[in-house]
């Protein structure tokens, strides 16, 4: 399991870094790299959305560790 959540978090990363480049200098760098809304662009969204919605799982298991330790 600890491989799937080092790739979400590369993809979650990848999506962060992409949405401050489009936010603080209005660049793609997904769409400049892949093209805008090909396919292959298209699938790399989905895989970052995918990543950041199995990302929201790590905040429970941080807290069920810490609940543990408490203990």
């Amino acid at each position: 399991m600890k491989t799937l959540d080092i790739i979400s978090l590369v993809l979650v990363i990848i999506g962060a870094l992409n949405w401050g480049l489009i936010g603080f200098f209005r660049f793609d760098l997904i769409a400049a790299m892949f093209g805008s809304l090909s396919t292959f662009t298209r699938i790399i969204y989905a895989l970052v959305g995918i990543a950041g919605l199995y990302s929201i799982s790590f905040l429970a298991r941080d807290r069920e560790v810490d609940h543990k330790v408490e203990k």
